[in-house]
């Protein structure tokens, strides 16, 4: 078992107190969004192991001083070791998931992810036409899907799943914007999915002039009546003139009290707009943006990926076991996600298992075999290791189902 030592990423709409006081640091003043765990190769996690050699009857240490050294290069010098047999076979050498904390100070990227046959067949397309890996046109940087889980740690709020046409046609209506009424009238008059195929085209293919007028009166609209159109002021503040406060208004607006999860399938669009939590999802980089952003929209590969029909945003709880493991449940094998509550005094938890696993500390302490854990802190657990957990606070655990 490996104590993590992983990576902040500074991005532009991260919250700037919000992983600081999870962690206990003083903020820095800078955006500090994502904290990842786990060997994605733009910021694996690092850790510091003695090797050991095994001899007959004992172990004897490498006289080596031990390094710190990239989780990437730990995994590929033994995949079976570290990941076990069953999980190299089905998801290849390399950890399947990645896990995060994301703090959102301002609204993300509405986006959206392939499907693992779109993304396979997008890959392929891009490589066979050498567009360079790094190119901003670029869609597909590898031949993954990206399903998604963001469980809240703090009052959470996003964006996600169309809602129904006819409720949509309603708010456009109560901001008496004149603009929005052709996109309302769209929505009463077509069928479900072509309603709302033919108004996110018409929305991210309009004149930018008018649409940014349109996101201004849209915008000032908001402002003046509240309630539930408050986040739609708040998401044009941020991106004045982007046609994505318009899409935006599509979805379903939701929020999450902490312990409450959302999973976002493929095809399914998406935002998170403000709060912290802890998020899992396939080691993948491939998604489709459609608005709240300055980077590249590619409008007719969206199309093909986005599932044109209103969903339920699905809010998820955890699922309590016997052992005390509340797990949320997804219909995918690349991560499975649970939560502990640890009581002082309770029998260790026993959670070895034929999977690698990371473990991380969220509230009050953990003693996970002879590490202790406080908030923020975390360790990977390669398969098969023996590891039992205690303490007083919450600690989540993430593997894959192999």
């Amino acid at each position: 078992m490996d104590r993590l030592s992983n990576t902040v990423r500074p991005y532009a709409w991260g919250s700037t107190t919000a992983i600081p006081a999870l962690l206990g640091t003083a903020p820095t003043g800078e955006p500090q969004a994502e904290m990842w765990m786990g060997a994605h190769p733009g910021a694996p996690s690092r850790i510091t192991r003695t090797d050991t050699t095994d001899t007959a009857d004992t172990t004897v240490p490498a006289t080596s001083a031990p390094a710190e050294q990239p989780l990437t290069d730990v995994i590929a010098a033994d995949p079976a070791r570290e990941l076990g047999a069953a999980t190299v076979e089905k998801f290849g050498p390399r950890l399947p998931f990645l896990l995060k904390l994301l703090a959102a100070g301002a609204p993300l990227s509405l986006q959206v992810h392939p499907d693992l046959d779109r993304a396979k067949a997008g890959y392929a397309d891009e490589e066979r036409r050498s567009v360079p890996i790094d190119a901003p046109h670029r869609t597909y940087k590898d031949a993954n899907h990206k399903p998604e889980l963001i469980c809240a740690l703090s009052p959470f709020e996003g964006l996600c799943g169309f809602r129904r046409p006819l409720e949509t046609a309603a708010a456009m209506e109560g901001l008496g914007v004149d603009s929005l009424k052709p996109y309302a009238d769209l929505l009463r008059a077509q069928p479900e999915e072509a309603a709302l195929r033919e108004v996110l085209t018409a929305v991210l293919t309009a004149d930018p002039e008018e649409m940014a007028d349109t996101v201004t009166a849209v915008a000032d609209a908001s402002e003046r009546l509240g309630g539930d159109y408050a986040p739609y002021a708040r998401i044009a503040h941020h991106f004045p003139g982007d046609a994505g406060v318009v899409a935006a208004m599509l979805l379903n607006h939701v929020r999450l009290q902490p312990g409450e999860a959302l999973f976002l399938g493929a095809g399914v669009p998406h935002a998170y707009l403000d709060g912290l939590g802890v998020e899992i999802m396939a080691n993948s980089d491939n998604v489709l943006r459609c608005g709240l952003t300055p980077k590249h929209i590619d409008v007719p590969e969206l199309l093909r990926v986005v599932r044109f029909e209103a969903t339920d945003p699905g809010i998820l709880r955890p699922e309590a076991s016997p052992s005390g493991e509340e797990v949320y449940e997804t219909p995918v094998d690349e991560f499975r996600l649970s939560r502990f509550d640890l009581s002082p005094g309770a029998a260790p938890a026993d959670l070895t298992a034929a999977t690698p696993q990371i473990l991380l500390c969220t509230a009050g302490t953990a003693e996970a075999g002879d590490l202790g854990l406080r908030p923020g802190d975390s360790v990977f657990v390669p398969a098969g290791e023996q590891v039992r957990v205690s303490g007083t606070g919450t600690l989540f655990r993430a593997t894959v189902v192999a």
